[in-house]
């Protein structure tokens, strides 16, 4: 080949190039990940979601892409993060932190696949016609926090049976959704309510919608004689864990809560589902939906095993004993 022919093949052999990965990148679907929570405390959850996605045979990178938005606990901003995802042309949205998150999702495309993580009954939210069959455009994994609350106000009890009176955190701010104030909040105060009737216990409601609130809500459930805490499942207190386990040692308040997640950072005892597989679940059904399912044909799935969690170091702390029989009964101990 002569050399000015060798030059003009190599020219429009390099001008090619960049053509060619412009058009392999615009072939690469983009997954939508929207979170109710923040990126930081949440990249151990995010983590097990890629875990699943991989599972199916996308990598981030490699075949697939990703637009990530967080409301960091705000929201109130889930409508128009959910509206950008939208407006990006992503594959498909993973809604997760919540029903909030999935709500806010599903209202903003009927045509995109959504993903949930719920933790009430996506039937009655209207995020799908039933869990068997879906239909539309939604499906994902529900957690059935709120059915849980009986399970560990027990468990509370066994742990602090001298307690007359125990404290219930909720987060006022879910009535941004007008639905999810009826059947999300105050399914989980409705549940806990019952439980205690039954069992001659005082509930005592403290409300948090901010990290600003927490502090005040802690003295203030302690001064109207609160002797124990439980902590519903709604997302922001995922979120703000580390803050509210901190407040629960300062006022030695024995707690139960949803997640492995908030003994980990310190707290004493959780019941509840794994969320870290919940996250991986979700994950598959993402690398399903890549690969040409429909969500109206994936059933919701829900957790088959529940996990007991106790931080042994916590309750030599709080001067809780803990008996050889919840301790040979929990999945897991942490020193």
């Amino acid at each position: 080949m002569r050399r000015r022919h060798f030059l003009s093949f190599m020219a429009g052999g390099m001008l090619a190039w960049p053509l060619a990965l412009r058009a392999q990148s615009a072939a690469m679907p983009v997954v939508g990940f929207l979170s109710s929570g923040s990126e930081s405390t949440f990249a151990g959850l995010l983590k097990a979601f890629h875990q699943g996605l991989a599972e199916q045979g996308f990598v981030e990178g490699r075949n697939v892409a990703f637009e990530y938005r967080w409301a960091d606990g705000d929201y109130n901003r889930l409508p128009a993060l959910s509206a950008e995802l939208v407006s990006h042309h992503v594959a498909l949205i993973a809604a997760t932190g919540g029903t909030m998150s999935a709500q806010a999702a599903k209202a903003a495309t009927a045509t995109i696949p959504v993903l949930f993580l719920a933790g009430s009954d996506p039937v009655k939210f209207g995020l799908v016609a039933s869990v068997s069959r879906p239909g539309g455009n939604a499906t994902g994994v529900s957690v059935v926090t709120t059915l849980l609350v009986k399970k560990r106000l027990e468990l509370l009890r066994e742990l602090a049976p001298e307690v007359s009176a125990i404290a219930v955190l909720l987060n006022p701010g879910s009535t941004s959704f007008e639905f999810e104030r009826r059947l999300g909040t105050e399914g989980e105060q409705e549940e806990a309510t019952a439980a205690a009737q039954v069992a001659g216990i005082k509930l005592i409601m403290m409300q948090a919608r901010s990290e600003a609130d927490l502090a005040p809500a802690f003295e203030s459930a302690v001064n109207r004689g609160a002797g124990a805490l439980l902590v519903s499942a709604d997302p922001f207190f995922t979120d703000r864990r580390a803050a509210i386990v901190e407040l629960a040692k300062r006022y030695r308040l024995p707690a139960v809560y949803p997640w492995r997640q908030f003994v980990a950072a310190g707290g004493l005892a959780s019941y509840g589902p794994s969320i870290s597989e919940a996250y991986r679940q979700v994950g598959q059904y993402a690398g399903r939906i890549l690969k040409g399912a429909k969500p109206a044909d994936l059933p919701v799935q829900r957790p088959n095993t529940f996990e007991l969690v106790i931080n042994t170091t916590t309750a030599r702390t709080l001067g809780v004993d803990l008996s050889p029989g919840m301790i040979a009964r929990a999945d897991e101990v942490i020193e």
